[in-house]
């Protein structure tokens, strides 16, 4: 017991060559934060309002229904005091606020329990339109940055380390699990730039590339995925490759695809593999003054010191590293795993740590693109355009990184037709045909400005990059092909 005491209290002491990292992690993470309340703030009425796609009061309703008292233990979210649009409205921009204290250094304990606390409160709010990889990653990335201090722990480094290897050693796993044949085969980056959620106009010139280039680039995938995350563990210099490496993908990434923060947010977390003697030589002076960490600990280098806020750490560690390790082993074998450890980790992952991640682990090869048409008279069809999904073939592919466009993103998941899907595309049509002000909002306009259209339909095209020839004759970046009226055509798969 003695030498498991002295382990733990090990664990807690601040490593003093991460400082540098570690604060300028906490600037990045206050940028990401306020990046990701404010795409939401302007969205979230629309989408789960009184008058929204999915109502969070019915939500709300439901869950004290079936779970009376304990609901808030499922739903940990603010939205139980008062789940009014005002509500919904102010709790994203009292986000940005706090995210700009935290940027500017105002109390940093306080400003990152009350972001994770807003965020993990419009996380359970927003439903399937939130349930995504990025808001679990920033909730776990937040939620350790609280311990933080003046600096991080050895544990707490760790526990750095292992998030950043689950993001990326899963993906590259559940690619190889989901048995998709287009990574086994080395094809999928043949697909991915044009069938992606939603591409901008880089990824437009990454499709022309020649296919042996393509192809290299899914062993590149492999390579950053399966086994650099391991050097996260090794000595210096292989954390040093490790970082270089993810850091390039995650640049490439932002150079082809339009995946919100996550890509910011997975570079902040590779400082945790740059030591402050290697952040000195690239950081300017007057940079490394304004984000380093103070030392709480009355300047002792000794490496000693322990906050007070890491005694909690351990059991933060186990709860973590049980919902993890549970959550990877059900997405990738048949172990059945006990109901009791089974019901705990998933109240674990709800209250936002100890996730799995899986980026990609199947490729689409299709791109089949839904457009919405309302008439009055069944013979005139106006059409409702979105903002970013594509549309109009020479409608050029906008960058938008690092705003996360809910509604078009999700767009992209109804062709498969799942019952999950088809509920919330049922109740937006729904909303469209009462002329919802929130829901119409969030599309590029009103095509029935004065009242909603008698009838409304569903179009299902057919999307193709043109080719440099092709765009050169015409100015179109798209190319398409009628497939029928939705939901009487074949399913896009996967």
């Amino acid at each position: 017991m003695k030498i498991n005491l002295s382990l733990v209290t090990s664990s807690l002491q601040t490593v003093d060559n991460y400082r540098l990292a570690s604060g300028l992690f906490i600037k990045l993470l206050a940028l990401i934060y306020f990046f990701a309340f404010f795409s939401l703030g302007i969205q979230i009425t629309g989408l789960v309002g009184a008058k929204g796609i999915l109502p969070l009061t019915e939500l709300l309703d439901y869950m004290s229904q079936n779970y009376g008292a304990m609901a808030w233990l499922y739903k940990p979210t603010l939205f139980w005091i008062d789940s009014s649009d005002l509500a919904l409205k102010l709790l994203p921009l009292l986000g940005c606020i706090v995210s700009l204290l935290l940027l500017w250094g105002i109390r940093p304990l306080w400003s990152l329990v009350t972001l994770f606390v807003l965020y993990l409160s419009l996380f359970h709010a927003g439903q399937t339109f939130l349930m995504f990889q990025w808001d679990t990653l920033l909730l776990e990335a937040g939620f350790l940055a609280i311990f933080l201090g003046s600096g991080p722990s050895h544990l707490l480094l760790f526990l750095f380390h292992w998030l950043l290897f689950r993001l990326r050693f899963m993906s590259g796993v559940s690619k190889f699990s989901s048995g998709d044949p287009d990574w086994l085969n080395l094809t999928a980056l043949n697909h991915y730039f044009e069938t992606q959620p939603l591409p901008h106009v880089g990824a437009w010139y990454f499709h022309q590339l020649p296919d042996w280039l393509l192809q290299g680039g899914v062993l590149l995938a492999f390579f950053t995925e399966l086994i650099v995350p391991f050097f996260i563990f090794l000595p210096r210099r292989f954390r040093l490759f490790a970082a270089a490496i993810t850091l390039t993908m995650q640049l490439l990434i932002i150079a082809t695809s339009n995946h919100n923060w996550i890509n910011l947010l997975t570079i902040a977390l590779c400082l945790f593999l740059l030591d402050d003697d290697i952040l000195k030589k690239i950081l300017p002076r007057q940079l490394r003054r304004h984000v380093s960490l103070v030392d709480n600990a009355g300047g002792d280098k000794s490496g000693q010191q322990i906050n007070r806020r890491n005694y909690l750490l351990p059991v933060f560690a186990a709860m973590i590293l049980l919902g993890s390790m549970t959550a990877f082993t059900t997405m990738v074998s048949n172990i059945k795993i006990p109901v009791v450890l089974d019901k705990a980790t998933t109240l674990i992952r709800l209250w936002g740590i100890g996730h799995s991640f899986h980026v990609f682990p199947t490729m689409q090869t299709e791109r089949h693109e839904l457009q919405i048409e309302g008439s009055n008279d069944g013979v005139e069809w106006k059409v409702y355009d979105f903002r970013y999904k594509p549309g109009a073939l020479d409608k050029k592919p906008e960058f938008i990184v690092p705003h996360q466009p809910r509604l078009d993103w999700m767009i992209w998941f109804v062709p498969p037709r799942s019952n999950v899907m088809m509920y919330w595309f049922d109740r937006f049509l729904s909303r469209l045909h009462e002329g919802s002000p929130d829901v119409l909002a969030l599309l590029e306009h009103d095509p029935f400005p004065d009242k909603p259209p008698r009838y409304l339909r569903v179009q299902v095209y057919q999307y193709w990059f043109t080719t440099e020839h092709e765009r050169a004759v015409s100015g179109n970046w798209w190319k398409r092909k009628y497939l029928g009226e939705f939901p009487y055509v074949r399913a896009r798969y996967p």
